[in-house]
């Protein structure tokens, strides 16, 4: 493991899944301070408004979890009660969306706001649309940990999936990157499909018939409304977490410098090298960091400003107008006039 970076910024989540860990542990006897145990959270923090906690908090109390628990349907319980009126905008988002479709697509778009543990991945096939779970035990510390994300990962879907549907929408089957358990029973159970081990990766699988189906609080102007604030929400998520939040807090402090990979590893008193990786196990890199900043700073020019495309090229470090527009484009898929206008 990469060791760790203190940083300061990273507390943007309301504790709702670490409550309902712990809630679920307290029945099973353990007690709160046990399963807060250096976390760095107390007890009494948990339902306060104002409480934030970060990603790393919350896997230090799954870990916790994987050593005081001896119910092997802890992970399953809790992403069973994880419904998605706990989570603020994001749960909000997916609620009023018009389609099971917008669901799946909006669910990948937002998860950063959802106190991520591992990143989701969402295609349509023409028969089936698919979950995939493609890093799911690359930053786990311990084989025993990653299962437990991906147990409550994948119960947390089929109950926010039943949330937005309305109804009951199981998947059509559920596939482990590793060996079937001894409580195997489990995960049909919680799942409502057939579940298969020794896969290739982590897939939940579902029918693509349902993809047109509309959500029971589908509103169309508190979906445009709530998907806006998601926006600027995820805009303040990814400059506030991790590694990445640090450099985009750099390049942003600056707006048109664009210092190289060396100087930002410096500012944070770490080698380029080190900085690499931890991006890399951020899922990103420098150059995309660059890539979004120099994006926003060109959108927010083009929309709020008069200046000319020759002087936003300029400002944004290309070497002439015609580089910035094809960068628009391939950042946006759109033109100039479509912010101008």
């Amino acid at each position: 493991m990469l060791p760790r970076l203190p940083l300061l910024n990273e507390r943007i989540y309301a504790p709702y899944k670490i409550a309902a860990l712990v809630e679920v542990l307290a029945e099973q006897g353990v007690a709160p301070e046990d399963s807060l145990k250096g976390s760095g959270i107390e007890a009494d923090q948990l339902y306060a408004p104002a409480t934030l906690t970060s990603v790393r908090q919350y896997a230090a109390v799954c870990k916790n979890a994987v050593a005081l628990s001896h119910d092997p349907a802890t992970p399953f319980e809790v992403g069973s009660r994880l419904h998605l009126s706990a989570y603020g905008m994001y749960g909000y988002a997916l609620m009023s969306c018009l389609s099971l479709r917008d669901y799946f697509r909006l669910g990948v778009k937002y998860h950063r706001l959802a106190t991520p543990t591992v990143t989701i991945v969402w295609t349509e096939y023409p028969d089936r649309a698919v979950w995939t779970f493609p890093d799911a035990f690359i930053s786990s510390p311990s084989r025993e940990l990653g299962e437990f994300l991906i147990e409550q990962q994948f119960t947390q879907h089929v109950t926010h999936l039943q949330d937005v549907a309305g109804h009951s929408c199981p998947p059509i089957r559920a596939s482990f990157s590793y060996a079937e358990p001894a409580y195997a029973d489990l995960y049909p159970k919680y799942l409502g499909c057939p579940c298969y081990f020794g896969e290739e990766q982590c897939e939940l699988v579902y029918d693509s018939a349902i993809l047109e189906q509309k959500p029971q609080l589908a509103n169309r102007h508190s979906a445009a409304l709530i998907q806006e604030m998601c926006d600027r929400l995820i805009g303040q998520a990814k400059t506030s977490t991790g590694a990445s939040g640090e450099v985009y807090q750099i390049l942003m402090s600056k707006p048109g410098e664009f210092p190289s990979m060396d100087i930002v590893a410096d500012t944070l008193k770490m080698t380029s090298r080190t900085l690499r990786r931890r991006l890399e196990a951020e899922g990103t890199s420098f150059v995309a960091i660059v890539d979004d900043v120099r994006c926003s700073l060109a959108t927010e020019y083009l929309k709020t400003t008069k200046m000319s495309t020759e002087d936003i090229a300029m400002l944004l470090g290309f070497s002439d107008a015609a580089n910035f527009r094809r960068a628009l484009k391939r950042w946006t898929g759109k033109g100039l006039g479509d912010f101008r206008h």
